[in-house]
């Protein structure tokens, strides 16, 4: 901070420096330098290797009114502004926009004008094309805690950029996801910081739902930070746990990431709830962990202890999926956090990035790892699930899609956008409120599906077909029509939710088809009847016979299989020196280990819950 303060000249006027996480924030009163000062600013980051930005001192800020103004009147109307707020305590105004990119302008001309102008930072967020109250409740909460985030963000700074001891050995202790699918979460250590990757639940299993947080090595109020990959229960779902009970550092995850975990963990709660059982943490700590998020962008480089940064990249596993690239030390060691991973391009995605610079070591998911997965290609998956969809339209019978809701639900929806079928396609559970988040972050989606939506218009979100269900009243109305339709609703694996309303419905029709697209466990009723079971009891007592037809699509799954595995691990820009497998069942963990060790000729190991394994 000294350094950068004797480059800085006194004409410039700078009445605070503060940090915002790893980022150092100066502010000025005067206005010339704030215009001016970019390659000046360009030349220190250059040499300090920090990311630092300039911001006005309120005393030099135009009035919000005349600002807002401005902004309506600079901003093209095609932009679509939806919501412009104020946030001096960061100097910066919010402004929420259907097409951001008009409002950014060309080249961030339109950006430059408003802040020449009017001395506030411009943040353009896109509003979500498909109203959400979800999203708009976590930027109104965000907003309304800026006061507290400016303190937290300085005081993470300050541990950042606190004086480093020297980093001899870095350690990792498996904590849930090891030889299993579920509870993924792994505690990485270092004489300086303790940072927790994940934080899951194993929703299938009712004996161990939760990681070993009573391993001797893990300490709540210990932690540093928590880096969260993405947005699946057995990954975010006991995150909110850390801050009912006394965290009250940083989580990392993407925005996409942040949002869509506050979604399932809320209906987590409601599941407890309905069942019976207490919940591991209250709706109270779910807004604790918003309000200490740390969103990041792909790629970004960003320190996080005085001895870790981190860089998320493109899992292609889902919205907002990371791999996590953890640098410790100075060249020290490179660790690589795949988490879930798809190696293939998707509808909505790219496959999983391979770009890194340095890694020593890999931790790869094994879900379908083992030598006799093989998953058919997602083409494949899409051609097949379109066909059964157009064959039971064209015979006038109805389809049943059970989904879960975030991810699937809306890799669907993309892949029944693309056909011709012209019936309505409805969305019911928390399908329709994960589709509604997507809407907010295109940029997160691969190259194709950015132009469709962006530059040809094109948005397989808000097609004409798609309908949301909102309430028990429009459901019964599709119950009351027998004209043809696509239904897809959660939960996916019939364990509850709306699906199981049209399930009764719909099964008593030869002309209809219950068409699975998702892993449906050991135990379900999805499992059951994916078996053969042609009679089922329902939760009421009642029988229920099964006459439609039944079909599976296979290749729609997020993960890769060893085949995809290997190929990414091929194609890693860095050559890892160990790799560790974690994220599937004991044999599968073991067999891709042992499988890698022959081709790569590395270090592998398929480690236990509970052991830890020193890398330096």
């Amino acid at each position: 901070m000294e350094e950068i303060k004797e480059s800085i000249p006194k004409s410039a006027e700078i009445s605070d420096t503060v940090y915002e996480g790893s980022e150092i924030i100066l502010y000025t009163k005067n206005r010339d330098f704030f215009r001016t000062c970019t390659e000046l600013i360009r030349s220190i980051v250059n040499r300090v290797k920090k990311r630092i930005e300039v911001r006005a001192d309120p005393s030099i800020l135009v009035e919000e009114e005349k600002t807002k103004e401005f902004i309506r009147k600079t901003v093209p109307q095609e932009a679509e502004i939806k919501d412009i707020y104020f946030e001096p305590e960061f100097a910066k105004v919010v402004i929420h926009a259907e097409k951001p990119g008009l409002a950014i302008g060309k080249n961030g001309e339109t950006l430059n004008t408003i802040k020449e102008k009017t001395f506030w930072t411009p943040d353009i967020k896109r509003a979500p094309v498909i109203d959400s109250v979800l999203v708009k409740s976590v930027r109104k909460m965000l907003h309304e805690e800026v006061d507290y985030r400016k303190k937290f963000l300085n005081n993470i700074g300050k541990k950042i950029y606190a004086e480093r001891g020297d980093v001899d050995w870095v350690r990792l202790t498996c904590l849930g996801s090891f030889r299993e699918v579920g509870r993924s979460c792994m505690l990485l250590q270092t004489p300086e910081s303790r940072v927790l990757l994940d934080c899951g639940v194993s929703v299938s299993s009712f004996v161990k739902p939760y990681p070993y947080l009573d391993a001797p090595e893990f300490h709540i109020q210990d932690l540093d930070a928590v880096i969260l990959s993405h947005a699946h229960l057995d990954h975010c779902g006991l995150v909110p746990y850390l801050y009912e009970y006394g965290y009250k550092g940083p989580m990392y995850c993407t925005r996409p990431t942040r949002d869509l975990s506050v979604l399932l963990q809320l209906d987590y709660i409601g599941i407890c709830q309905r069942e019976n059982k207490k919940a591991p943490y209250s709706s109270k700590a779910i807004e604790d962990m918003v309000k200490h998020c740390v969103p990041l962008e792909y790629g970004e480089v960003t320190d996080i202890t005085p001895d870790m940064r981190i860089t998320l990249q493109n899992a292609g596993h889902l919205m907002g999926s990371s791999s996590v690239h953890i640098h410790v030390g100075e060249g020290l060691f490179n660790l690589l956090y795949t988490a879930d991973i798809k190696y293939e391009t998707t509808k909505l995605f790219e496959r999983a990035s391979t770009d890194y610079q340095r890694i020593e070591a890999v931790i790869i998911e094994s879900t379908y790892g083992g030598s006799s997965d093989s998953l058919p290609s997602h083409r494949d998956g899409e051609q097949f699930l379109a066909d059964e969809v157009k064959r039971t339209i064209e015979r006038g019978g109805r389809v049943l899609i059970p989904s879960f809701a975030v991810g699937r639900g809306q890799d669907v929806v993309a892949i029944l956008a693309d056909t011709d079928i012209d019936v309505p396609i409805y969305q019911d559970g928390m399908v329709w409120d994960a589709t509604a988040i997507h809407t907010a972050y295109p940029e997160f989606m691969s190259r194709a599906m950015q132009t469709k939506i962006l530059h040809k218009g094109k948005n397989p979100f808000i097609d004409p077909r798609l309908r949301g269900i909102g309430s028990s009243k429009e459901r019964q109305e599709i119950f009351n029509t027998k004209e043809p339709c696509v239904v897809i609703a959660t939960s996916g694996m019939l364990m509850g939710g709306p699906a199981l309303e049209y399930l009764q419905q719909f099964a008593g029709d030869p002309k209809n088809t219950l068409l699975f697209v998702g892993y449906q466990a050991e135990g379900s009723l999805g499992r059951r009847i994916q078996k053969g079971w042609r009679e089922i009891q329902m939760e009421n007592g009642k029988t229920l016979e099964l006459k439609m037809e039944i079909a599976t699509v296979q290749g729609l799954s997020g993960h890769s299989d060893q085949r995809q595995l290997l190929s990414y691990l091929s194609n890693l820009s860095a050559r890892p020196k160990r790799i560790m497998t974690n994220h599937g069942d004991n044999m599968n963990c073991v067999d891709l280990a042992k499988t890698l060790h022959r081709i790569f000729k590395v270090e592998t190991m398929a480690p236990k819950n509970l052991e830890t394994i020193r890398f330096k």
